[in-house]
């Protein structure tokens, strides 16, 4: 790419993507109103995401389902299928590929492209109208695309016209298509920041790309002169292909159907966190040196704790001990909500040179070829045949906050 050339930056987002995917997977649901929740009979049932239809009946994010039925009566209403869906990203992922190798997944049904060099600036709007068509061709699915010189105004331009929507944003456009917008509809700035901002008067993003910046960075730190930096359409942050490599925890959470206070209960959910942490880092072939547990007590009080460890691990056992340790050491007694096991401080195995002592080397070779003989049994019975029957984990991953997975389409 020639330095002085202007960047052409694509931010591509997915509408309604898990409703939009399962429409494409049952086309008899396509124009009824259709939403994807969590298990009815569980308290987990709130809408993860709704159609068009439904969200013009008032169905919206995280809506209880008894309330969103009763907005809406006819609401189909589907549990989540998370591989489903991350084999739709996959697609969509190769196809943005196709075009540039600049590609750089953010979530499962969004990312950036650097088009700069795969077209010119009086095509460019034919590109990104020729990319919608063909992924909603090939895989049924609705996107809307931003246009802008760089990563910050293409998104919020990708925002700005739902669904199917392609909008240009360029820097002599800001004042009129960005700065009367409210600072709280600005990426990158939340809920809180958004009442700190506007406790200096900041109501809109214009008023921020005016704000002083010694106020700012008093009152946000850092973060407070790269947001008015952003409010003034400047950002020279690199669309970067290995980004999604930079992923430094791997984590896997369970919301109890019942709050509970059963040892065995709570035992038997670590296990099966542990063991789907453990699939997920063999995926990525990482190992890690820390462990993090999570729980969240039926008040919705949340404690975090972790312990860092003199060595790398991956194996689900050796999670789980440090898990179990943690539990025994900072359970209260209080009815359990929620519990989460991350382990952190990741890096790829390739690239941890191990310390082997004279103490550990025979053993840990040995268990190695005890892990490689249980890998072979795995794969030819489907399933671990060491592991209790009360043990066996369902593989189908729980969030689509995961975020260790946006490379696979380059495999």
């Amino acid at each position: 790419m020639k330095a002085n050339k202007a960047r052409i930056i694509f931010h591509l987002d997915m509408n309604s993507f898990y409703a939009s995917v399962e429409t494409a997977y049952h086309p008899a649901y396509k124009g009824k109103p259709l939403a994807v929740a969590g298990n009815p009979e569980e308290r987990k049932g709130i809408i993860i995401t709704s159609n068009y239809e439904a969200r013009a009946k008032g169905v919206k994010t995280t809506m209880p389902i008894w309330q969103a039925r009763k907005l809406c009566p006819e609401l189909i209403i589907l549990r989540p299928n998370f591989e489903r869906y991350r084999y739709a990203s996959s697609e969509i992922f190769k196809i943005l590929n196709s075009i540039t190798p600049f590609v750089e997944p953010v979530s499962i049904d969004e990312g950036y492209m650097d088009v700069t060099d795969a077209t010119s600036p009086s095509n460019t709007l034919q590109l990104a109208e020729e990319l919608q068509h063909k992924i909603k061709r090939e895989l049924d699915l609705p996107c809307s695309i931003g246009i802008a010189p760089n990563k910050f105004l293409a998104k919020m331009a990708s925002d700005m016209k739902k669904p199917m929507g392609i909008t240009i944003l360029r820097k002599r456009d800001i004042p009129m298509m960005l700065w009367p917008l409210p600072v709280a509809e600005m990426y990158g700035v939340g809920k809180k920041t958004a009442e700190k901002l506007n406790t200096m008067d900041i109501h809109t993003i214009g008023d921020l790309a005016e704000a002083d910046v010694y106020q700012l960075k008093q009152l946000l730190g850092i973060n407070g002169e790269r947001l008015k930096n952003r409010a003034n359409g400047i950002d020279l942050r690199p669309v970067d292909p290995d980004a999604v490599n930079e992923f430094k925890s791997i984590g896997s959470s369970e919301t109890l159907p019942v709050d509970t206070t059963d040892a065995n209960e709570i035992r038997s959910l670590l296990t099966a966190l542990a063991q789907n942490v453990e699939s997920r880092m063999k995926r990525k072939h990482a190992a890690g040196r820390s462990v993090q547990l999570t729980i969240r007590y039926h008040d919705r009080s949340t404690i975090t704790r972790s312990k860092k460890l003199p060595n790398y691990i991956e194996k689900k056992e050796d999670i789980l001990k440090v898990a179990f340790e943690l539990f025994d050491l900072h359970w209260n007694l209080e009815p359990i909500r929620l519990l989460g096991v991350t382990v952190q401080d990741i890096e790829e195995k390739q690239n941890i040179a191990q310390q082997l002592d004279l103490f550990t080397y025979k053993k840990d070779a040995e268990k190695e070829k005890l892990y490689d003989a249980i890998d072979k049994l795995t794969q030819k019975f489907g399933k671990n045949p060491f592991v209790e029957v009360k043990e066996e984990v369902n593989q189908q991953p729980k969030t689509s906050f995961q975020k260790d997975f946006l490379d696979d389409y380059r495999k």
